[in-house]
């Protein structure tokens, strides 16, 4: 059974902080720090939006690019981040029934770092691909956190993507996937802490490093393929330094990465980074087009996908829901003193 992308969709706040802003509350060189991370500027959420609002804005685009799904259909929602508003209430059942997929479905929660909107990707296409259900959808979203005065607070962003992954009318076939994963405790927030702790230059190596050349080769090991067999390729970014360099470690050139590497723009959206990415290439694929991705979570593992867009995607409905271009083209910036209101890092007395 021909298993993969039938829609998606993907959303970014609007309002954005620059780190020389970030710096300049805090006495350091945020403009160096930026260039250091390969970060311009990165997303801000607004009061009223968390990980239920990005993921069912991102959920509804996709809809609206399949009038002919009905959500009935849908019979699986995996919602990945590891910001959910509720440490109990799932944020999936509130974006189910904000594209009326219930009540004939199930629905759960995933956190594993980043990489939990991938690991959901792979939960559907299990699902799919043994007939229990007709469609699944996927979702990465975050609104993540970063300490104040932290080198997180210069990348930590908000953002997300959904997919709908099924057998019928697919714009993007999955070929296969493969996961890397250890007990790598480089990253890390306990239960009732605000933000997260890590380990520093730990998390590159042997973290995120590690894992994410670790799952890349396997899978060209898999496929027999390398990196000239790809037109595009995406991998985690939490920052536009690391990505940059594992692709050029694997033998990845610019223009491959360049449609999927939005971190310099927008900081690292976490659970979103890797599905904004290919929302971003999806955005630009032609028939025949194959993309390599490779995403990462902390404590860690990295999934591998290898997908190939199929000619399905000339009919796709993709002007009737907003591409990332666009949704990206009109940012509002804001000062600290605004950031850390709509962050909720000072908080106005009752």
């Amino acid at each position: 059974m021909e298993v993969g992308i039938v829609s998606y969709g993907a959303y970014v706040p609007r309002y954005r902080i620059k780190p020389e802003e970030i710096g300049r509350i805090w006495g350091v060189d945020g403009k160096a720090m930026g260039k250091g991370l390969m970060i311009n500027q990165k997303s801000v959420p607004s009061p009223d939006e968390d990980v239920v609002t990005i993921a069912t804005e991102a959920a509804r685009f996709m809809m609206a690019r399949v009038p002919e799904v009905d959500p009935q259909d849908i019979g699986a929602i995996y919602v990945g981040s590891e910001s959910h508003p509720y440490a109990v209430k799932p944020t999936a059942t509130i974006v189910a029934e904000s594209i009326e997929a219930t009540p004939a479905m199930t629905a759960a929660d995933l956190e594993f770092a980043c990489k939990a909107g991938t690991a959901g990707i792979q939960a559907c296409m299990g699902l799919v691909g043994s007939g229990m259900v007709r469609y699944g959808v996927a979702i990465g979203a975050d609104t993540s956190q970063g300490a104040p005065g932290d080198a997180l607070e210069y990348s930590a962003s908000a953002g997300g993507a959904a997919y709908l992954i099924g057998s019928e009318n697919v714009i993007a076939k999955i070929n296969r996937t493969l996961s890397f994963t250890t007990d790598t405790p480089d990253f890390w927030r306990r239960e009732g802490q605000p933000y997260p702790l890590h380990g520093g230059r730990f998390t590159g190596e042997p973290a995120y490093f590690r894992h994410v050349t670790s799952a890349a080769k396997m899978m060209l090991d898999a496929m027999g393929t390398q990196p000239s067999d790809y037109d595009h390729a995406v991998f985690h970014q939490p920052n536009g330094k690391f990505p940059t360099r594992v692709a050029k470690q694997l033998g990845f050139t610019p223009e491959q990465i360049q449609y999927g590497l939005l971190t310099p723009e927008i900081g690292n959206t976490y659970s979103g980074a890797v599905p904004l990415g290919l929302a971003s290439i999806l955005d630009h694929a032609k028939p025949g087009d194959r993309i390599f991705v490779t995403s990462y979570g902390s404590g860690a593992g990295s999934d591998a996908f290898d997908i190939t867009v199929t000619d399905a995607i000339s009919g796709y409905k993709r002007d009737r829901a907003p591409v990332l271009e666009k949704i990206l083209a009109d940012p509002v910036y804001v000062d600290y003193g605004i950031y850390a209101k709509f962050k909720e890092k000072i908080v106005m007395p009752e």
